[in-house]
């Protein structure tokens, strides 16, 4: 078990290595650079890639796969040894690739690929080229003109610095595509390509900037109406919070510190209600085991939110890099699960549970098994589909056991800690054995139409920001912006602490003392509100269509937004709370 886990140690390090660490090969003139064949796909669906031999193209007698990281699998490469036979600093005319006789079948698959926009994606020294499988020309009503071309010439373009490769891109300007219509079968078809290098000054640390955003469109731009809007909600929602703490808290102590009885009997309930509720407002909720794993896992998600950001901003990871984004958050994910285990274990304990084994293991599904569910049915439809999405078994393996040897121990150790170092609960007020009675309460107070506005406010600070987050992950933006999703983000959780204080002086006015998962639910309900934002952005700012994509999208979406649910609903939760101990130690008892 010691060697296992020792060898569990190195794998995980040698990983975490490759997403720091970044080097770059030097080549001798003439030398051979390595170039691989990795993926075909539409390019409105980008989780719909298939190996690109998987079309009739050119391809080697026995077909040789490189190596891949764990962040390149998840991220559905697939590379293979390409035939271009391509030398540093050797310019190429024109040299013949391979004769490719097409079929009826061959001929049905690539007219079908040219019609769905189908683009390649080779690895040239580590940089991807991307280009189109063919041309697509449509025009006129009647008489309609629908003609498909195949491209059968690809060219070259290398820059390099000294002895290493800079950036690299293929073109097809300047060659005539073979029209696919109307052909004889067997069609022969010739395909040929060229190369030209050239020097140039840029050195070897920037050719991320220099290679990005040529095939798909260009970095994001910054967008300072999603800042100033998210900035004016916060300044706005804070100056409301201030109001409640320095002028109504003011006057509710002022009244409920009174010494004479009769006079706070005299005040109007919707004022005086909070202190009504004093014996109760620290009464244990139902379900807390739940609740607990609840806050356990939202503060890990939240420290996994700000460790992902801050690597990014410290470019302690490339971006640009294969897969390093899905390693860096399979690893961060893995060692965060011990600030789940503690938080959710040391709450519990403050609140008098004693079921420390069920806690645990709630805790420790509370995510996975939703996610573990949503992928097993994702990767099926996948495999079904003959996707490079689809993970291998190897690949399925590897991510188990970095769960049971790493994430599931990591949270039983943090359960531990957090039930050895929790302190009591320590309430300002005691708690009577009989619950009072909560009186009815109008439609504007109740828990549907908390859940709304808890939600839609969080929801509208982020709004424009998360056209940006939905082009990135379901488009072809590159988002490189992180300091300003960090600014976002911190706004995010700002808002949410605000319109939960806010939203639970309301409901304790009111004579409610049901705080605790009317907290978590009010500003939790937030994902609800990102979910219907995806269902607009599918159907009217994107262009994705199958049923490979759509499943791919609404349910990797649907565990977005639960993660939404889980950071909010914690970071509402813990506000509360410690509003609700400032008022009421501020708060004199008879």
């Amino acid at each position: 078990m010691a060697a296992m886990g020792h060898r569990a140690f190195l794998l995980l390090f040698a990983m975490f290595s490759c997403v720091l660490l970044t080097s770059g090969a030097s080549y001798k003139d003439n030398e051979r650079v390595a170039m691989f064949v990795n993926k075909v796909g539409p390019y409105f669906n980008p989780q719909e890639t298939y190996h690109y031999y998987s079309l009739p193209v050119c391809r080697p007698d026995k077909v040789e796969h490189r190596s891949l990281t764990l962040g390149e699998v998840l991220k559905g490469d697939r590379m293979a040894v390409a035939m271009y036979e391509i030398r540093f600093k050797e310019n190429i005319e024109k040299r013949l690739l391979c004769d490719v006789s097409l079929n009826r079948e061959d001929l049905d698959m690539i007219r079908s690929a040219i019609e769905d926009l189908y683009y390649f994606e080779f690895v040239f020294d580590d940089l991807p080229i991307r280009g189109f499988i063919g041309h697509l020309e449509e025009g006129q009503i009647l008489p309609h003109r629908h003609k498909i071309y195949l491209w059968t010439h690809l060219h070259f373009n290398i820059l390099y610095n000294g002895d290493q490769v800079i950036s690299a891109n293929v073109t097809t300007s300047g060659n005539e595509p073979v029209s696919l219509d109307d052909v004889e079968v067997p069609f022969k078809v010739q395909h040929t390509y060229s190369v030209s290098w050239k020097s140039t000054s840029f050195k070897y640390s920037q050719r991320n900037k220099l290679h990005g955003g040529r095939f798909f469109q260009k970095n994001l731009e910054i967008h300072w109406l999603s800042i100033i809007n998210s900035v004016v909600l916060v300044f706005l929602l804070l100056g409301f919070i201030i109001i409640i703490m320095m002028r109504i808290l003011r006057n509710d102590f002022a009244k409920y510190n009174l010494r004479d009885d009769e006079e706070i009997e005299d005040l109007d309930s919707d004022d005086c209600g909070w202190k009504i509720i004093h014996t109760d407002v620290f009464r244990f909720p139902p379900y807390k085991g739940t609740l607990c794993a609840i806050l356990g896992v939202g503060s890990q998600f939240l420290a996994l939110c700000f460790g992902i950001i801050f690597m990014a901003i410290f470019g302690m990871f490339n971006v640009h890099r294969h897969g390093s984004m899905n390693t860096a958050a399979v690893l961060l994910y893995a060692l965060t699960c011990c600030i789940s285990g503690f938080v959710a274990s040391s709450f519990y304990r403050k609140i008098g549970g004693t079921k420390w084994v069920w806690i645990i293991i709630l805790t420790a599904s509370l995510f996975s098994v939703p996610f573990f569910l949503i992928w097993s049915l994702a990767n099926s439809i996948a495999w079904s589909y003959h996707s490079t999405q689809a993970l291998p078994y190897t690949t399925i393996i590897l991510l188990m056991l970095i769960w049971i040897i790493v994430g599931f121990p990591l949270t039983v150790i943090g359960g531990i800690f957090g039930k050895n170092w929790a302190t009591s609960f320590d309430a300002p007020c005691r708690t009577k054995n009989i619950p009072r009675e909560i009186p009815p309460v109008v439609w504007y107070r109740q828990p549907l139409t908390h859940m709304a506005v808890g939600g839609f406010l969080p929801f509208s600070a982020i709004s424009v920001e998360l056209y940006y987050i939905f082009t990135t992950l379901w488009g072809r933006e590159q988002y490189t912006l992180y300091g300003i999703l960090l600014i976002v983000f911190i706004i995010l959780l700002s808002v949410t602490a605000c319109i939960s204080i806010a939203l639970t002086y309301f409901q304790l006015s009111a004579e409610d003392y049901r705080w605790w998962w009317r907290s978590i639910f009010s500003a939790g309900s937030c994902g609800f509100f990102v979910f219907g934002y995806a269902i607009f952005y599918y159907f009217k700012r994107s262009n994705m269509s199958g049923f490979l994509q759509t499943f791919q999208f609404f349910g990797y979406t649907i565990l977005a937004c639960y993660v939404f649910f889980l950071m909010l609903g914690t970071v509402s939760f813990f506000a509360s709370l410690r509003f609700i101990r400032y008022i009421y130690i501020n708060l004199k008892m008879d």
